[in-house]
């Protein structure tokens, strides 16, 4: 069903991606209504796409729904960090992560975002008047912008782990439908087991070397500590004095990969979406650019200027409506439940695309899939007519994204500073081909005609 989705193209002014991107939901949504059992080999998968159920399972107040266990290659990823931990542990570290990338953190990130973008746009300089693709750009900027701002190391430092992931997320679309048979890797391994546990000791000798190195430049006394930034608050509380509060050297290889992970694929991807969509409606363009010039005229953003973006915010809510970069979210069920009408026994998987809330008419209108940033003129709450389910590109509840202010404002600058310097409109070449990798991404990528102000 998805190779024959993805056979040709998409006409532009449809922005209804979901019977695209997973045409087994929305064929199966048509057939058997909100919510259905599928099989996964031998694991039963319920599809939960009702708000109310949604919310229950999401908000998981009486600890009956936890998360999933990470198997073979995606565990190879993401291992046990933030995004799988659970108790105890996940508490320490969702500590860790409020602290290194909220309020003031944030703040003093902003000189090196806008570093970051101005180092990008130096390179647009010989496409002026010109087409330029910017989903190979984006991916550079925001991996520059997590190795500055979390890891204080240069893009050129990261650019291994970012290698190398992208490799092991090739492997893992590649396997995303195939169903094996249960401990048959312990008598048959294929090319991709190889190729992934060499990209995995990869990852974690990469996320090793940068840890050693900041360990070592605090044990030679060239620095005092092991700084503010994400990896130094890391192992500030590995090397803490009370042991019951330390974490291990996985789990900082675990979280370091997690972060690079979220802070790079997801953002580059609605940093691309948004463009396309500014390049199709320019009288969108304009309005963001008028609203970026009133407040920063031709100077840096600023962190209080980011907060006042009011129509930059509604095109960043409105593309991330229609481009989730989620599409799957999934919870288990710890004992026996039971889930408005249903009642499920323990160890049942429970998907929910945000991809189909996202697009509910019930909610949204009839012209659910239409671009029309106008919908969050007054607010996520009253565009969603106050069902918080509606819109999830973040999560929900305790467990809502921790990069959210970080992702942010990274595209709140990137585009106010492009929005200063350049206007854009869309390449003929441009291809309207939506996949999914990892996150919903451009197929062919997004060609842009570059016109400098």
């Amino acid at each position: 069903m998805k190779k024959q989705a993805r056979s040709n193209p998409m006409d532009l002014s449809s922005y209804d991606i979901f019977p695209r991107i997973q045409p087994h939901f929305y064929t199966w949504m048509k057939l058997y209504g909100q919510n259905f059992l599928i099989w996964d080999g031998a694991r039963p998968q319920i599809v939960v796409t009702e708000p109310e159920l949604v919310k229950e399972i999401l908000s998981n107040k009486e600890g009956a729904y936890g998360k999933m266990k990470l198997r073979g290659y995606m565990k190879k990823l993401l291992g046990d960090g933030i995004v799988m931990a659970e108790g105890e542990k996940w508490t320490k570290l969702r500590k860790l992560s409020n602290h290194a990338f909220h309020g003031e953190s944030l703040k003093d990130m902003v000189p090196a975002m806008i570093a970051s973008v101005e180092a990008m746009l130096e390179t647009w300089r010989k496409y002026e008047g010109k087409e330029i693709d910017v989903c190979e750009k984006f991916r550079l900027l925001t991996s520059d912008v997590i190795s500055r701002t979390a890891f204080g190391s240069s893009y050129m430092e990261g650019r291994k782990v970012f290698e190398t992931m992208t490799k092991l997320c090739i492997i893992i679309s590649r396997n995303a439908h195939k169903i094996r048979y249960f401990g048959i890797e312990k008598v048959f391994r294929s090319q991709d087991d190889i190729e992934s546990e060499k990209l995995e000791q990869s990852l974690r000798d990469s996320v090793l070397a940068m840890i050693k190195k900041r360990e070592h430049e605090v044990m030679s006394r060239r620095a005092d500590n092991f700084g503010n930034d994400f990896l130094g608050s890391l192992l500030t509380v590995h090397h803490d004095a009370d042991q019951t509060n330390r974490i291990s050297v996985d789990d900082m290889v675990d979280e370091c990969k997690t972060f690079y992970l979220a802070g790079h694929e997801t953002t580059s991807t609605l940093l691309s979406w948004i463009i396309l969509n500014l390049a199709v409606h320019m009288d969108w363009q304009e309005k963001a650019r008028k609203e970026v010039l009133q407040l920063f005229g031709h100077e840096n953003p600023t962190s209080e200027g980011i907060a006042r973006l009011k129509t930059v915010s509604m095109i960043i809510n409105e593309t991330i409506r229609l481009y989730s970069p989620v599409l799957d979210m999934t919870r288990r069920v710890n004992s026996k439940v039971r889930l408005g009408k249903y009642e499920f026994p323990a160890n049942v998987e429970l998907h929910i695309p945000p991809l189909a809330l996202h697009r509910n008419p019930e909610i949204w209108g009839e012209d659910a899939h239409l671009f029309k940033p106008e919908r969050f003129a007054e607010g996520v709450a009253k565009a969603t007519k106050n069902n918080p389910m509606a819109f999830l590109p973040f999560g929900y509840g305790p467990h809502t994204c921790v990069g959210l202010n970080f992702a942010t404002n990274e595209v709140k600058i990137a585009l106010s500073v492009i929005l200063q310097q350049h206007k854009f409109t869309l390449s003929p070449n441009y291809v309207h081909s939506p996949i999914h990798f990892l996150t919903v991404q451009p197929q062919h990528g997004i060609q842009i005609m570059l016109h400098s102000l």
